[in-house]
């Protein structure tokens, strides 16, 4: 009895090697190299890049924190964190093609510096902006635009992404 299941135990054990793949036999995970260009009325203000594997995620957040001059004295006050998070998710990717989704996030002040009726300054308002973008097709290493805001202020994002070689 004992040696009719020590023999079972060993010979499943063989088999289980035996059907476990090699690590030749695994897949390369491909990993796309992408860049985010962050434009506000035409100025580059912000930039995001990484290198993230096909089907993960990678989530960065930058924060600009601002102090205005405010009232009729011209005192700083009115301070706020202008924060910036975008989640990049490579889709698919080939030697030609790139495929990103992406979200953002973004806490952004109008143009507008708004007044008292003294004629003091008050800080410009800040705003919600969420965008998505399901399926980003980038060609090679070439720079697409993603228009998230139209006016005041304009808000870019200017993206590219290429396949990184694999060893």
């Amino acid at each position: 009895m004992w040696k009719t299941s020590f023999v079972g135990v060993l010979l499943g054990a063989t088999l289980i090697a035996q059907s476990a793949p090699t690590l030749a036999q695994v897949p390369a995970q491909q990993a796309v190299q992408w860049q985010i260009d962050v434009m506000r009325d035409g100025q580059m203000v912000d930039s995001f890049s990484a290198t993230t594997t096909v089907g993960q995620a990678r989530t960065d957040t930058h924060h600009h924190p601002v102090t205005h001059d405010v009232g009729c004295k011209n005192e700083p006050a009115g301070s706020i964190d202008l924060s910036r998070t975008l989640t990049v998710s490579p889709l698919n990717a080939d030697p030609n093609h790139v495929t990103l989704a992406i979200e953002a996030q973004e806490t952004l002040e109008d143009d507008s510096h708004p007044i008292t009726i003294e004629g003091c300054k008050l800080p410009p308002q800040p705003r919600q902006v969420s965008a998505s973008h399901p399926g980003m097709v980038l060609n090679g290493d070439e720079w697409n635009s993603w228009t998230i805001v139209d006016k005041n202020p304009q808000l870019v994002y200017r993206v590219r992404a290429h396949l990184v070689s694999q060893p």
